[in-house]
C-alpha cells in the first residue's frame, strides 16, 4: 500500500518521541502490504477498529495513540486522517475527518 503521508507520523513522533518506533514500524508493514479488504487487516491487526466509512483505527504505544487512516483498496491507497493522543481522538468525530 502507499502511505499518504509519512510527514504526518514523523511530525508525530519528532514531538511523541515514545511513538517514533511503533509508527516507524507501522509505516513500514503497511507499505509492504497488499490488504484487498478490512478483514485482511483485523488479520494482521486484530486490535484496529474498522469503520464502516471506509477507516481504520490502529492502537499505537499500547492505545496511548490513536491512527486513522482512510483505505481505497483498489488503487492500495492509505490516507493518513488523523494521529493523536487517546484524548485527542475522543474529542473528534472520526467518521467526519
Amino acid at each position: 500500500m502507499r502511505v499518504i503521508s509519512k510527514k504526518i507520523l514523523r511530525e508525530f513522533w519528532e514531538y511523541y518521541y515514545d511513538s517514533e518506533q511503533q509508527l516507524r514500524s507501522w509505516y513500514h508493514e503497511a507499505t509492504k502490504a497488499t490488504w484487498k479488504n478490512p478483514g485482511e487487516i483485523k488479520n494482521e491487526y486484530p486490535k484496529a477498529s474498522v469503520l464502516k466509512s471506509g477507516k481504520v483505527v490502529f492502537n499505537i504505544c499500547g492505545n496511548k495513540y490513536r491512527l486513522v487512516v482512510k483505505i481505497n483498496y483498489a488503487r492500495q491507497w492509505m490516507f493518513v486522517r488523523f494521529i493523536g493522543t487517546h484524548n485527542e481522538y475522543n474529542k473528534i468525530d472520526v467518521d467526519n475527518i
